[in-house]
């Protein structure tokens, strides 16, 4: 009896030990469900998959509340400080590459515009469509919520740090980003690329000052000629290490990596 007692004890320990909880960003979330999806089809053990932005995921991360965090941007100088602040060693793991698409409702004619153009659309300056050779048409500009990651490097890459303007409609998740524009002639939008389906338009971006405009494709971002590409992110606790690393090393190996490609991501490999 006691022997099997210690068995039964023994085997929950171990089940405890792979079940884990990843939580944060909504670009990363349809691959790493797919990726979970896999792993578990093997009986390597249980993960639970939840969104909410990256600020959320590495937020959670602190609090102890789950086991890894998803990010579609790094790390902050603050959020690394409380980790170390409470004996925390945050570790970083680059997964994926993911190339940002701009998007617009399919009716609009314009296919080409400039950063500087996006920077002049999402600060304000820029309101109708005609002033970047499209249709006399208010522009509608969506965005996505402060705590995303995908705000802040859209930010950071394509506005230079400049604020967004004060009218841009915050939205919740990628997939009602798509919905608005999909149902908005003059909207604008940006999603990863996992995201891009046929009820929406990308537009081809350029960085040299319209000499060259480049499309968000997968041969593109690989090449790095499309310039609006981010790095994918998983961060967990060195303490954790022992704990995460059987799930994390699934997504780096061959078949891990097919999975962020068919997903529609740019694998590392």
């Amino acid at each position: 009896m006691k022997k099997r007692v210690l068995i039964l004890l023994s085997l929950a320990i171990s089940l405890s030990a792979v079940s884990q909880k990843l939580k944060g960003s909504d670009t990363l979330l349809p691959l790493i469900q797919k990726e979970a999806e896999n792993y578990m089809k093997k009986g390597k053990g249980s993960v639970s998959v939840t969104g909410g932005g990256s600020g959320v995921g590495i937020a959670a991360l602190s609090e102890g509340s789950t086991d890894i965090a998803m990010a579609s941007r790094k790390i902050k100088f603050d959020e690394k400080l409380k980790l170390q602040g409470q004996k925390k060693t945050p570790v970083e793991k680059i997964i994926a590459y993911d190339a940002l698409a701009v998007i617009v409702n399919p009716s609009n004619k314009v296919s080409n515009l400039t950063r500087e153009q996006l920077e002049g659309i999402f600060t304000g300056k820029i309101t109708n469509w005609k002033q970047v050779g499209g249709a006399d048409m208010k522009i509608v500009v969506y965005c996505r919520e402060t705590s995303s990651g995908t705000y802040e490097f859209f930010k950071e890459s394509v506005l230079k740090n400049k604020n967004y303007m004060a009218a841009a409609l915050s939205m919740p998740a990628t997939g009602a980003i798509i919905q608005s524009v999909s149902q908005t002639p003059g909207a604008i939008g940006y999603v990863g690329h996992a995201y891009v389906n046929g009820k929406i338009k990308t537009i081809n971006v350029s960085y040299d000052g319209g000499k060259n405009y480049v499309s968000p494709t997968y041969q593109n971002a690989k090449s790095k000629k499309y310039p609006v590409v981010r790095p994918l992110l998983l961060y967990y606790t060195k303490d954790k290490e022992a704990a995460v690393k059987g799930f994390i090393n699934y997504i780096m190996s061959a078949e891990g990596q097919k999975t962020v490609k068919e997903i529609g991501y740019i694998d590392v490999l």
